[in-house]
């Protein structure tokens, strides 16, 4: 039996992703987000009714919260158009536990991630504070101070945080009783510089062919604080030849909130110059990525390059302002905004519902908590995934695979997300520079595609796969 590896005597927070807590009826306590059967989401984008639990009340944009509470990290896979899928944080959770001394000494942090960004980072201060004196007075404490009396250090504070998470780590780290506290923070795929999918959720439901689910997404997330506190903040809008900022303007034209969009760029401006105790930061890379929009007539079109400016020795008479160029990123995160520049990243090929679960981020974890830092971690692949969120059921969909030259380097797999049972094995065929897969026509229900090649972890995607001809599917209880 092989010996237990090193152990962290910190106290760890763990913080995840927007929609990645599980989000009850604060009377009834009555599931309203994080189900365990994927079925309720096919329903919920389709039917729109268990949706409604979710928008605003009139007391919550007031500022009165807690008719929604949080209850748990995800256990279960979760999806929304646009965004994709969400795999659970068992994982994660598991692999912090095991690196520390005792289990005790992780904390799962769920939030109501509809709500603004800072209000959670406030709740996070009192609840990691908290935590952090819970674990110093802790019986394990006592034990290690029997088993090494020269050991004085007392256990400090370690944050790990997925996407969102991120968000109020830095928020969070204003706090400087907080920041004295934290040893490292820990990101995985955190937007700090904001994501374009965020506006293409506040302008879906227009001329798709899937428009219904998009169309819920659209009705959601117009009235969430959460969602416009991930509006990009640097500039991504094509104007002309060049590129601009965001504006609330552009945001209340697309049918988002002007006033949240003002508060979300505030809020961004506040804490630009935050600075992260220890950090270390996984970057998703080499996913087809939404990094820059144009904006016309209330419609926003993402597009997958980024808007850089053309220096001026190369700007010669008529020569674009802005030249683009693709950073990629993962597949909702473009590269560049999730990376602070005075930190090193570490790139995993990998899809942002899926980075803080695949094994290369969890050795990530691993070395953070026991404060190795014995990189070069592995994981910086280019294997890469293009898939569309959404499928027609009855109809096959492709699987286009980029970073291999042939299809023997890679093997692509289907499961159902319900049964975790293989529904399919797509062969890979070489199409013009880059391998193709066709997945078979499925019925409806949520399915990840799995593609295996390089040596590195599984690149896992979640695809809905949609009746369009019924729309209004049979609302699954709870």
């Amino acid at each position: 039996m092989s010996e237990p590896g090193p152990r962290s005597r910190d106290a760890v927070v763990v913080v995840p992703g927007i929609m990645g807590s599980e989000l009850v009826d604060g009377t009834t306590g009555r599931a309203l987000w994080g189900l365990a059967d994927p079925r309720w989401y096919l329903s919920a984008w389709t039917s729109g009714a268990s949706l409604r639990a979710l928008a605003l009340s009139d007391e919550e944009r007031d500022g009165r919260y807690g008719r929604v509470r949080p209850s748990r990290l995800l256990r279960f896979p979760a999806f929304a158009p646009i965004l994709a899928g969400f795999a659970p944080y068992t994982s994660l959770l598991k692999t912090a536990r095991a690196t520390t001394s005792h289990p005790d000494a992780v904390l799962e942090f769920p939030y109501d991630w509809r709500l603004p960004v800072a209000h959670n980072a406030r709740l996070l201060i009192e609840r990691a504070i908290q935590h952090l004196a819970d674990w110093r007075s802790h019986p394990e404490q006592d034990a290690a101070r029997r088993a090494d009396p020269d050991g004085d250090q007392p256990p400090r504070l370690v944050l790990i945080a997925h996407s969102m998470g991120g968000l109020l780590a830095r928020h969070a780290c204003q706090d400087s009783a907080l920041a004295h506290e934290v040893r490292a923070v820990l990101t995985l795929g955190t937007p700090f510089y904001g994501a374009p999918k965020a506006v293409l959720l506040l302008a879906s439901g227009r001329d798709s062919p899937l428009r219904m689910p998009r169309a819920r997404v659209r009705e959601l997330a117009s009235g969430l604080p959460g969602v416009h506190d991930l509006l990009p903040a640097y500039r991504c809008v094509a104007d002309g030849t060049g590129a601009r900022r965001l504006t609330s303007a552009d945001i209340a034209a697309l049918g988002g909130s002007a006033e949240l969009a003002n508060a979300s760029f505030a809020e961004q401006e506040r804490v630009f110059d935050v600075r992260l105790p220890g950090h270390v930061q996984v970057v998703g890379a080499h996913q087809p990525t939404v990094q820059a929009l144009t904006i016309d007539a209330g419609t926003a079109t993402g597009h997958r390059y980024t808007l850089r400016p053309t220096p001026s020795a190369e700007r010669g008479a008529g020569a674009p302002e802005a030249q683009r160029v693709d950073v990629g990123g993962d597949g909702t995160v473009p590269s560049e905004s999730a990376r602070l520049p005075r930190y090193a990243a570490i790139p995993l090929a990998q899809s942002h519902g899926a980075v803080a679960s695949a094994a290369d981020a969890l050795l990530v974890v691993q070395d953070v908590l026991t404060d190795r830092r014995t990189g070069p971690w592995q994981g910086a692949g280019e294997l890469g995934i293009d898939l569309p969120d959404l499928a027609t059921a009855g109809q096959p969909f492709q699987a286009v695979v980029t970073g291999a030259e042939r299809p023997t380097d890679v093997a692509c797999s289907v499961f159902d997300v319900r049964t975790r049972l293989r529904v399919d094995t797509p062969r890979l065929q070489a199409r013009q520079g880059t391998l193709v897969a066709v997945v078979s026509a499925l019925p409806p229900g949520l399915y990840t595609v799995q593609i295996q090649g390089g040596g590195a972890a599984p690149l896992r995607q979640i695809v809905m796969v949609v009746d369009e001809a019924a729309p209004e599917i049979r609302q699954l209880r709870p």
